[in-house]
């Protein structure tokens, strides 16, 4: 999804994009990543690349959601490093802070607290990246930056039953039952939870941006400043879909953390603020998802 939205935004610049998707080059391979940053000799890599999922599949995964992303981020840092890579951007993820961080979440706040538990082997991987980060700036001087997005979601979302995300989860649950005709639709959880979310053409824009002005070892927050509660974005959803059934609540599933909105004002006074209100992007991120799954396209 992150990839995706990255080449259409920086293809439509003057740059000469290389997307490098899995079925091209195996970034878990040390050897297949090495040969691939060494024949495209780019100016600029953008670390999209990660195993991602939801609160379910971080909990049941650990051990992949660690290993694959610590083999990810390390292989393309070591390639780039070796063939002279100017710029590498390397994008993290809000859970890398601690579960009780004080709202909204400075970038100040990375290590001070006890990390969220369903998801703690995913957010360790991304803190390591951020250190390889800074000492490749610190003992070889390069000029890589880091990006801290919030929670995603956008056309080319991963929208499995096993593994997706919050918004694509509930997309998908809620056309579905619409088209059988359900009386009902289960989510986990209570609904409390407060979360925000940023969609994915946003944040290319901001990358576009930060790769051009932004240059500090500290990693820097990517976030829409809008929270929401996901009872609240369960109805929005629902509602843009329009589906009427009843929304029952599974409380013996885990709700996260209780709330994560990220402070964004360092990127804000770069000049970046997002674009797409929270219900537009969802409304064509629905229309995306209806037209995906008609023509074969849709990650399930």
């Amino acid at each position: 999804m992150v990839g995706q939205a990255l080449v259409r935004a920086f293809s439509n610049s003057e740059n000469l994009v290389y997307p490098i998707t899995r079925q091209l080059v195996n970034l878990l391979d040390r050897n297949d990543t090495y040969e691939s940053i060494s024949d495209i000799s780019p100016d600029l890599v953008i670390d999209a690349a990660a195993k991602v999922g939801g609160i379910g599949a971080n909990n049941s995964f650990p051990v992949d959601f660690l290993q694959e992303n610590l083999s990810i981020q390390n292989n393309l840092m070591g390639a780039c490093h070796k063939f002279g890579v100017k710029k590498f951007i390397f994008l993290g993820s809000s859970c890398i802070y601690p579960r009780n961080s004080e709202q909204p979440i400075r970038e100040e706040s990375l290590l001070t607290g006890q990390l969220e538990a369903t998801n703690s082997a995913y957010a360790i991987a991304k803190i390591a990246g951020l250190e390889l980060v800074k000492s490749y700036r610190r003992q070889y001087s390069r000029d890589w930056i880091s990006v801290m997005p919030t929670n995603l979601y956008g056309p080319g979302d991963n929208f499995s039953v096993s593994s997706s995300h919050v918004v694509p989860a509930m997309i998908r649950k809620f056309i579905e039952a619409k088209e059988k005709q359900l009386h009902q639709v289960v989510l986990w959880g209570s609904g409390k939870p407060i979360r925000e979310f940023l969609h994915v053409e946003d944040l290319a824009n901001a990358i576009m941006l930060l790769n051009k002005v932004y240059n500090e070892e500290q990693h820097i927050n990517v976030g829409s400043g809008k929270e929401i509660s996901i009872l609240q974005l369960a109805l929005l959803v629902s509602n843009l879909v329009g589906y009427n059934g009843k929304i029952i609540w599974d409380i013996k599933m885990p709700d996260g953390t209780p709330r994560k909105v990220l402070d964004s004002s360092k990127v804000f006074s770069l000049g970046w603020t997002p674009h797409i209100t929270l219900e537009s992007g969802i409304e064509s991120t629905i229309s995306w998802f209806i037209k995906a799954r008609a023509s074969g396209d849709l990650r399930l």
